[in-house]
């Protein structure tokens, strides 16, 4: 998913978010750099890989959306490659990027939020448990699960607009609703009223606990299994390996939560009549009955490719700005 939750922790920060959308794993000192340089470097991280894999995040969109409306439908189930020629003849090499400039506007002000959201919830649930923050930092992995958990709601309620527009944006075909994205939100306010801005906000939220749990509990087996019989291999290695594998698992037990979104996102969009008008629940027996449990899962494929790629460029992206940020602090 997208807007899902990222999960910051301490011993070095790591953040694992599997985005819909995505798995990242930062490393990096705390003492090394301020908090404005944090948020910097994670953001422009996020963004660079974001547009690295955006060809086949649009494609993970386009295959989710096929069975909601007559003309997608029509796909049936087209390959990868058949749908990316498609791209090119019909709509041009650069829609492979469409809604990829939402994205970008998306990264910084959720880093922000995660970021600050996360140490205010750890230092709320440290107090109630009565502890010494500083000293015992990284005692309880329950406050580093529930803090991530909550800034996760945070900062998924705070930009899911951003999310949502994003959607609408590289769900668009041949035909041209939306023009940009303040023309995308002037339209969705005017159609649908500000509260269309939040359609699938519900099964946002429903996959941040899920998600944050899968990714905490894979990537610490498989890290503790590794260490303890290579543990004289790079850390860094480690990390993209777990953290690779970690968004792989999160990715598959969260895909229909993030497939019901999306379509949710869609409702009504361009002035299309509404499929799913039962809610959540509705939405999930109707995927099922008319396209079976294998319509969940559609667009699961270029999910998986883009998984360790986008850990990798955001890995290696995030070091080298963490690296040059903190020579330009020295001086």
């Amino acid at each position: 998913m997208e807007a899902r939750a990222g999960m910051v922790m301490e011993g070095g920060q790591r953040t694992l978010n599997a985005d819909g959308v995505t798995a990242k794993f930062l490393v990096q000192n705390t003492h090394q750099l301020g908090t404005l340089h944090q948020l910097l470097a994670g953001g422009i991280a996020g963004a660079f890989s974001k547009t690295c894999t955006a060809p086949l995040a649009r494609l993970t969109i386009l295959f989710q959306v096929q069975g909601m409306h007559s003309e997608v439908a029509a796909l049936r189930n087209p390959s990868i490659r058949c749908e990316a020629s498609r791209i090119i003849n019909e709509e041009g090499f650069r829609a492979f990027w469409k809604g990829n400039m939402v994205t970008i506007a998306h990264r910084l002000p959720y880093s922000a939020v995660n970021f600050y959201a996360y140490e205010r919830y750890k230092n709320l649930l440290h107090s109630l448990m009565g502890e010494n923050v500083r000293g015992n930092s990284s005692a309880h992995p329950l406050v580093h699960f529930l803090g991530g958990g909550l800034a996760g709601i945070t900062s998924a309620s705070a930009t899911y607009p951003l999310d949502l527009v994003r959607t609408r944006l590289a769900a668009q075909r041949s035909t041209m609703y939306y023009r940009g994205i303040s023309h995308a939100f002037s339209t969705i306010c005017r159609d649908e009223g500000f509260l269309g801005l939040y359609k699938g906000l519900g099964a946002t939220l429903l996959g941040v606990g899920p998600s944050i749990a899968i990714s905490f509990s894979v990537y610490e087996w498989l890290r503790s299994v590794w260490q303890s019989q290579r543990p004289d291999d790079s850390t860094a290695v480690v990390g993209l390996a777990c953290g690779s594998l970690s968004g792989i698992a999160s990715s598959t037990a969260t895909f229909p939560l993030d497939l019901v979104r999306r379509r949710m996102q869609l409702e009504g969009a361009g002035g299309r009549a509404r499929v799913y008008n039962t809610g959540l629940v509705g939405a999930f027996g109707r995927i099922i009955q008319t396209e079976g449990v294998r319509g969940l899962y559609r667009g699961i494929l270029p999910e998986y490719y883009k998984v360790v790629p986008s850990v990798g460029i955001v890995f290696m992206t995030y070091e080298t700005l963490k690296m040059l940020l903190s020579g330009i602090s020295n001086y």
